[in-house]
């Protein structure tokens, strides 16, 4: 497998593990809100039940983040390389390796430090079509590019 590979298939995991907690949390606070209508306890019932709808709504934004993140993640193919960064380019900077896919954040595979950004994300727009050896520049913080895999 190759460490672009080896990145992928770790953000892949990464997100298939957050959807499959946020969807835990969902069912539980479903069942919570199925015991609370079963209460009669007047007032405190009522906020109650508000509290879990307004859990169970911010739980249900989170886990369509998280499959619109999956998504852009499956479309994807970690076998195809470029001599220009892409959706899905694996880019070798002075500052560590960036992972052009969707905003997964930080990671670490094979003791190497990874940021998964978006193609959306400033950092993102400025390497889109860049080759080896060009420079972007963002924050005051110099990216060279030293391989795009």
């Amino acid at each position: 497998m190759t460490f672009k590979q080896k990145v992928y298939f770790y953000y892949l995991q990464m997100i298939e593990e957050r959807v499959n907690s946020i969807q835990k949390v969902l069912t539980d606070l479903k069942e919570s809100a199925g015991n609370e209508t079963k209460s009669t306890a007047g007032d405190k019932h009522e906020v109650g039940l508000a509290m879990l709808q307004i859990e169970q709504a911010n739980t249900g934004s989170q886990l369509e983040d998280a499959l619109n993140k999956r998504n852009a993640l499956k479309m994807i193919d970690p076998d195809i390389s470029s001599d220009f960064v892409i959706n899905g380019s694996l880019i070798k900077t002075n500052n560590g390796y960036l992972f052009l896919s969707t905003a997964l954040g930080k990671a670490e595979v094979d003791s190497e430090k990874i940021i998964a950004l978006s193609p959306q994300s400033p950092l993102g727009q400025k390497l889109l079509g860049r080759k080896i050896g060009e420079r972007v520049e963002i924050n005051k913080t110099e990216y060279i590019i030293e391989s795009i895999l």
